[in-house]
């Protein structure tokens, strides 16, 4: 194949936003900070020294270790948190929910994004240590978002009811899952590697955070990845007075409203509410709503005065979870963070939050697009070469692609441009006539060239269908290389989960990505394994 890898803003895949922040456009550059460049990174280390409370390191230290106390770790990660301690270390972060087995294939991506960025921050700036950080959303609450995954075009759900954080959530009744799972799996060395995987992560720990913990830190200890689940009291002491400030001025809805205004011209990701935190009780985590001069938890009777919600925060932090829009700045108030990096979507929304981080003095960091991938055979990458396929025409729409296949293969011109074009000028020359007379024949004229016009896109349109049609048996084998590569019409990282490379490639499946990702140079690659 011609080229492994393709720009973001060619893929066909991302947002007119993020083409527009990737191209570095000028009106959106109040929205962010700096620019992911390796020379940025030195401005960026210096506003964060200035601007974080190191106070707060001792604490995430603490936690970090309290929430690895039982699960094994490699001397890196050890390292890694020890290193927190020190005013010079900082970090680069990626957050992902906690979908059931990694979920979709650019859980691994996102990871190996922060990995590798961390690497290259040390081998550039090593006078400071970088510790890559995976950020579960341990609080989210959509658990239909995270129940399932998919194999080799079947999904696996794990049905169960969930209403609270999913963190919490136990992992009794997996095993049913498991048994089928491990069926559809088969008895190779790499199958047996991903059972016991499974069975050690979901079926030998009892919520879904300590599961989760256990397979990232399984997939990427050697890496040195440190894991925290921000779900905890003493981390969410240090954003008391940030979540006092939303309850009572609303800062956050402000700012983020007015910078939604000034990006009329795009999909907004979210929208803010007046009050961006939720309430958090055993297995509830609802909205917190102002009226009438009270706290309300919604779809609840809890209820609060002024005075008691602020002494419920004081004395109970982590009853208060923040949402999307408040997420970001208390992960910046706990982590000395440098980078976040995310999928198109995250991106999005975190460029609505740059004012509202300004109103409340946080530095914000530097935002990176994740690195995105698509993995395909060498069976198919020969393929693809024997079609005459570039990886350029493979990520095309699939009407388009085979419309401009069959315009290629056909051995004549099935472009009827040269005949609408004299089409043109015949009626040019009857117009010209029609203004010598009178004004209905002007209209007459005007009827048959629309009548005409139509005729010959017309057959136009039955000329191509009539190629395709002669065509068939190639245009399928395009269409179905296609579907292999991007199933369901969508791209592969968003589709398929990684177990489903791993059974053919194993232990070599990461380290070949970590090797191939390079996260600054912000393209769409393509891996044959």
């Amino acid at each position: 194949m011609p080229t492994d890898c393709i720009s973001y803003q060619t893929s066909g895949y991302f947002s007119k936003l993020m083409q527009d922040y990737l191209d570095q456009k000028s009106e959106l550059k109040p929205l962010y900070n700096h620019f992911p460049t390796l020379e940025n990174f030195e401005k960026q280390i210096e506003e964060k020294q200035s601007n974080f409370d190191s106070a707060n390191r001792s604490t995430l230290v603490n936690t970090l270790k309290k929430q690895y106390a039982n699960i094994e770790i490699s001397d890196l990660t050890k390292q890694h948190i020890e290193l927190l301690a020190l005013e010079n270390t900082f970090t680069i972060t990626t957050g992902h929910q906690l979908n059931l087995f990694s979920g979709p294939l650019y859980f691994l991506y996102k990871i190996i994004s922060t990995i590798n960025l961390t690497k290259e921050l040390k081998s550039n700036y090593p006078s400071y240590n970088f510790v890559p950080i995976y950020w579960m959303a341990t609080e989210d609450h959509d658990f239909e978002e995270i129940n399932y995954f998919n194999f080799r075009g079947k999904k696996f759900r794990w049905n169960a009811e969930s209403t609270g954080p999913v963190g919490r959530l136990s992992t009794k009744g997996l095993e049913e899952f498991f048994e089928i799972y491990s069926k559809e799996l088969g008895s190779s060395t790499n199958a047996n590697t991903l059972k016991k995987l499974f069975e050690d992560a979901y079926l030998k720990h009892e919520n879904l955070a300590d599961a989760t913990r256990f397979l990232a830190n399984s997939l990427f200890a050697s890496y040195g990845l440190v894991i925290i689940d921000a779900d905890d009291a003493d981390l969410k002491r240090a954003f008391i007075p940030f979540a006092k400030e939303e309850l009572e001025n609303q800062t956050s809805y402000k700012t983020v409203q007015e910078t939604i205004k000034k990006l009329d011209q795009y999909s907004v990701q979210v929208n803010p509410r007046e009050i961006n935190l939720f309430y958090i009780e055993d297995k509830l985590r609802e909205r917190i709503i102002f009226e009438n001069d009270k706290y309300y938890v919604n779809h609840t009777k809890i209820s609060f005065s002024k005075e008691e919600i602020f002494s419920e925060l004081q004395n109970h932090p982590e009853k208060f979870s923040p949402n999307v829009i408040m997420r970001p700045l208390y992960q910046e108030i706990i982590l000395p963070n440098l980078c976040y990096i995310g999928g198109g979507g995250e991106i999005a929304y975190w460029l609505e939050l740059k004012a509202f981080f300004d109103a409340v003095n946080i530095t914000f960091p530097i935002l990176l697009v994740r690195n995105s991938v698509l993995l395909a055979t060498e069976k198919q990458a020969k393929k693809a070469d024997n079609l005459n396929l570039s990886w350029k025409d493979l990520f095309s729409k699939p009407e388009n692609l085979i419309n401009q296949v069959t315009h290629k293969l056909s051995p004549f011109p099935i472009d009827l441009t040269m005949q609408k074009q004299a089409l043109e000028n015949q009626f040019k020359y009857l117009f010209e006539l029609a203004e010598q007379t009178d004004k209905s024949f002007s209209g007459a004229v005007k009827a048959q060239e629309t009548k005409q016009k139509k005729g010959l896109e017309n057959l136009e349109k039955r000329l191509l269908k009539a190629q395709k049609r002669k065509l068939q048996d190639q245009l399928q084998r395009i269409t179905d290389l296609q579907f292999e590569l991007f199933p369901n019409n969508s791209l592969q990282e968003r589709q398929n989960n990684f177990s489903e490379f791993y059974l053919e490639n194993g232990e070599q499946l990461i380290p070949l990505l970590v090797q191939k990702l390079k996260p600054l140079e912000m393209n769409f690659n393509i891996i044959t394994i």
